[in-house]
C-alpha cells in the first residue's frame, strides 16, 4: 500500500472587473446659473463574476469665498445593480449626471463609479469645466481604489 505520486500543476486567470463608459466623455451644455444641466451615459460592465451594486462618489468642491458644494447629482432610472446573464454577461446601466450651481465655477475632479467591494479596478469620470469654451470634458481613467 504505497501511495502514488501525482504532479498537478494548476493555472488561473485573474479577472478583473472593470467598467466602460459610452460615449466616453461627456459634455454637459452650458446653462444660466441655478439651472440644470444633464447627460445620460451608458456603463457597460465586464469581467464581473458574480452580482453587484455601483454606487457613484461624487466630487465635493470648495468655492473661492470657501462654501463646499455639491454640483452633481446622478441617477440610475432602471436600477444600479449589475447583474450577470446565464451566458455570464452583465446588464449595462443608464446613468443620468446632472449639474448645478448657484455659483460660477470651474474646477478639475473625479467622480469615483465603485462596486460594492470597493477595492476593485473601476473606471473613473475626471471632470474638468473649461470656462473659455464653456464645455465639461469627462475622461475614463483606470484607477485603482
Amino acid at each position: 500500500n504505497t501511495p502514488s505520486q501525482y504532479k498537478l500543476t494548476l493555472s488561473g486567470m485573474l479577472r478583473s472587473p472593470k467598467i466602460n463608459f459610452h460615449p466616453p466623455f461627456l459634455m454637459l451644455m452650458p446653462v444660466p446659473l441655478d439651472v440644470e444641466s444633464e447627460a445620460v451615459v451608458t456603463i457597460i460592465p465586464q469581467e464581473f463574476i458574480r452580482q453587484s451594486r455601483i454606487r457613484v462618489k461624487l466630487p465635493e468642491l470648495e468655492l473661492a469665498d470657501g462654501t463646499k458644494t455639491r454640483p452633481f447629482s446622478v441617477q440610475f432610472p432602471k436600477g444600479q445593480d449589475i447583474v450577470l446573464s446565464p451566458d455570464g454577461t452583465a446588464n449595462e446601466l443608464t446613468c443620468r449626471v446632472s449639474f448645478r450651481s448657484s455659483k460660477p465655477m470651474s474646477f478639475l475632479a473625479d467622480m469615483l463609479f465603485i462596486d460594492q467591494e470597493e477595492n476593485r479596478l473601476l473606471e473613473q469620470q475626471t471632470i474638468v469645466f473649461l470656462p473659455y469654451t464653456h464645455t465639461w470634458h469627462c475622461t475614463p481613467l483606470i484607477k485603482k481604489l
